[in-house]
């Protein structure tokens, strides 16, 4: 063999083993982008079920049979868990109540939203927070791998006319059974290629409805 053909063939050689090289990190360039849109993925939407599980709980009421209009009673209670405050200028910021047994003690709802029974969600400097009683907001997605960028609530109620035992004669009757959802989306980008985004969009019903109205 030649110098000549040596060095072709050393030349032809490394032709191809740069070739190998670049389909390779080509390769392991994908799967590293297919592996961060998954994660992004997962916890966007690990973040959203706890959204929607959360919101769902709001109103929940021990003594809901109080608020119940019957035949015979002089009184119906309000639903002290009934409100659910959103921030209406940036619509990122909802706070919800509901009834919380403390481990170890009976079910007994006082009527009263303790702070341990106040929860909801924020979104601040690309995270997004859940509140755990009063004041206590604490970090729910991971601010080191991504950066939730839009955290959007849009409520809309929808009025449902109940019937009466007798007829109405009053502007509050009859009764109406108040169904309220609320329409959620949340998008987030990768902390380090923002170009991986992801975006997930769904709507919470909230089972707990409140009557407003009285039959006479």
């Amino acid at each position: 063999m030649s110098l000549v053909e040596l060095l072709v063939g050393v030349a032809i050689g490394l032709f191809i083993v740069s070739g190998a090289l670049v389909v390779a990190h080509n390769q392991l360039t994908d799967t590293r982008q297919i592996q961060l849109e998954a994660q992004i993925q997962q916890d966007l939407r690990a973040a959203a079920d706890i959204v929607a599980r959360d919101l769902r709980r709001a109103g929940s009421w021990g003594n809901a049979a109080q608020g119940i209009w019957v035949d015979g009673a002089e009184t119906v209670k309000l639903n002290p868990y009934a409100t659910v405050t959103l921030d209406e200028r940036t619509r990122n910021t909802v706070e919800i109540r509901y009834h919380r047994v403390p481990a170890g003690e009976p079910d007994v709802d006082n009527d009263l939203v303790d702070n341990r029974e106040q929860s909801g969600f924020r979104l601040t400097e690309g995270s997004l927070q859940m509140l755990l009683g009063a004041g206590n907001w604490q970090t729910l997605t991971d601010p080191l791998s991504m950066r939730v960028s839009r955290f959007e609530i849009q409520p809309a109620q929808t009025a449902v006319p109940l019937a009466c035992h007798s007829t109405c004669v009053s502007a509050n009757c009859p009764p109406q059974l108040q169904v309220r959802t609320l329409a959620i989306t949340l998008e987030a980008e990768a902390r380090r290629q923002p170009e991986v985004r992801r975006a997930v969009n769904m709507q919470v019903r909230l089972p707990n409805d409140i009557v407003t109205g009285a039959c006479p």
